[in-house]
């Protein structure tokens, strides 16, 4: 392509117009609405604000971009513990994006600059998926993609590839329209053309990656028991076993159905997390509500519950595998406890800045292992609520012979916000990454059988309304190519990136003082201030 322009397309204070308009094209391309388009459109626009700009100016425009992405998407942070906490999970994860402002106008510089550029979108994910306190995944490119065609990205390269090929289409919508400005109008269809052909190619990879059908393999019946909540919020949990006889007694009104004939037999019964909102090994009352309603079913039940300890400050949020012979078997420790939710990292200095860290009195212990319950009808990979963000999570208990996935998780703190289904949306992209059928059941909504290729199957109706779903559903034992390579995509693409960084400074300083592109002095005032 003939060279590129040396000056910015817009000046400094459009260009930070335009980084704000594209981080809410961000936001809207996750549900809800969750118009997928919109992320390529999102990228995009951040790639044009930062072009042929200083490093340091794209770093305020990247802060801006990622301000106005995360204040509307994580909102429901803030719904019961006020605006602080809210606020400073946003703008500590704008700062990532700060980091990807500095590096594209860098990058950009390069021949084959959208490859750089999805590259270094991958690499802020990295980064920002593991830093600080094990990471916070939401709000990833990938997870916008669950209804798109790119999602079967996932099932090469796990959700990293989803995001590389987001990024590419974003990045050459971008350098069709800077071509378009300076009326190159050959190259800017050409690069139209490719920004199409990547969600193009997304939709051609579903015939040979996509799953068999069910009756190919073998198939189980599973019931999932959403039983609500007393309260919204963080108070849920005040009346003593409540939570616990909600799920209960839709349980007994499954094992009526099923007496009567009206309902299928299920091999297994999933509760959502925190179904058990006392510890049932050191309440006898609600042991023994647990296991009269298992041995009526006659067949195991996944159990959520809170445990208490290992010390007098710790509490354990776990999976129970509970047969109705043996009682309670297996379980499943949460091994990524949430920072400031469910344990308190600098607690003094926290409690200073917000009350609501003073509402998490006990500190929660991560679990080990990975994943994977034995000892029921079929191997069952468990992860608890915010895990199924985290690849290495969700991947390790397929690594390890899961022929299905569950989602347990408690939406019951976030109201009648986005929260439960942007978890959908990471679930359905799961599935497709695995290959395996995701059960995701919540205590208030919402709760949904997702099949192997992405697809809803059954969802519950309105939040904070009981619901029980049943569903033959297939189970897998061939593993996708995206579970095999594990994390090596991720590693690569996010080497890629930093190398780019490296060859393109390089470049820069063997070029001649009068090579050198020519800055918009507006960009001059942007950096003064």
């Amino acid at each position: 392509m003939p060279a590129a322009r040396t000056a910015p397309l817009f000046r400094a204070r459009w260009a930070a117009l335009l980084a704000v308009a594209a981080g809410l094209a961000g936001w809207l391309a996750f549900p809800t609405p969750g118009v997928w388009p919109l992320a390529f459109a999102s990228v995009a626009g951040l790639s044009l604000a930062v072009d042929r700009r200083r490093s340091r100016t794209g770093a305020w425009l990247g802060l801006l971009y990622g301000a106005a992405f995360f204040c509307p998407l994580l909102h429901w942070t803030g719904v019961y513990v006020g605006a602080a906490p809210w606020l400073i999970l946003a703008i500590a994860e704008a700062g990532f994006f700060a980091g990807l402002g500095a590096l594209l106008p860098v990058v950009q510089r390069l021949p084959g600059a959208p490859a750089w550029v999805a590259a270094a979108w991958v690499l802020q994910e990295a980064l920002r998926d593991r830093l600080p306190f094990g990471g916070f995944p939401w709000g990833r490119l990938a997870f916008s993609q669950a209804s798109s065609p790119l999602r079967w990205f996932a099932a090469l390269g796990g959700a990293p590839l989803v995001s590389f090929a987001v990024a590419l289409a974003g990045a050459l919508l971008a350098l069709a329209a800077r071509a378009g400005w300076a009326m190159r109008w050959r190259w800017a269809a050409v690069a139209a053309a490719g920004a199409l052909a990547v969600p193009m190619l997304g939709g051609l990879l579903s015939w040979p990656l996509g799953p068999a059908p069910d009756g190919q393999g073998r198939t189980a019946v599973v019931a999932l028991v959403q039983g609500s909540v007393p309260d919204r919020g963080l108070a849920f949990e005040d009346r003593a076993r409540e939570v616990l006889d909600n799920h209960v007694a839709q349980t007994e009104k499954l094992a009526a159905e099923i007496a009567a004939g009206t309902a299928p037999k299920p091999d297994l019964v999933v509760w959502p997390e925190n179904s058990s909102d006392v510890d049932p090994f050191t309440d006898r009352a609600a042991f023994a509500e647990i296991d009269a309603v298992v041995k009526r079913l006659g067949v195991p039940v996944l159990v959520g519950a809170i445990l208490d300890g290992p010390g007098a400050d710790h509490r354990r949020n776990a999976g129970i595998l509970w047969s109705p012979t043996s009682g309670p078997g297996a379980q499943y420790i949460k091994r990524h406890p949430v920072p400031f939710g469910e344990y308190i990292p600098l607690r003094s200095l926290a409690e200073k800045v917000t009350s609501a860290a003073k509402l998490v009195d006990r500190d929660m212990v991560a679990g080990t292992g990975d994943g994977l319950l034995r000892g029921g009808p079929f191997p069952i990979g468990d992860v608890i609520c915010f895990e199924v963000a985290y690849d290495s999570l969700v991947r390790s208990s397929v690594a390890a012979g899961a022929q299905l996935l569950v989602v347990q998780t408690n939406n019951a703190t976030f109201g009648h916000t986005a929260e439960t289904y942007q978890q959908l949306a990471m679930s359905r992209l799961r599935a497709v990454e695995s290959g395996r059928t995701v059960l995701q059941v919540a205590t208030t909504g919402v709760s949904a059988v997702i099949g192997p290729d992405g697809g809803i199957r059954q969802r519950s109706g309105a939040l904070f309304t009981p619901a029980v779903l049943d569903a033959s559903i297939p189970l897998r034992s061939t593993d996708t190519l995206a579970t095999r390579v594990g994390a090596v995509p991720e590693y690569v693409l996010a080497a890629l990136a930093v190398a780019a960084f490296g060859a393109a400074v390089w470049r820069v300083r063997r070029r001649r003082p009068t090579d050198t592109p020519q800055l918009d002095p507006t960009d001059e005032e942007m950096v003064n201030t």
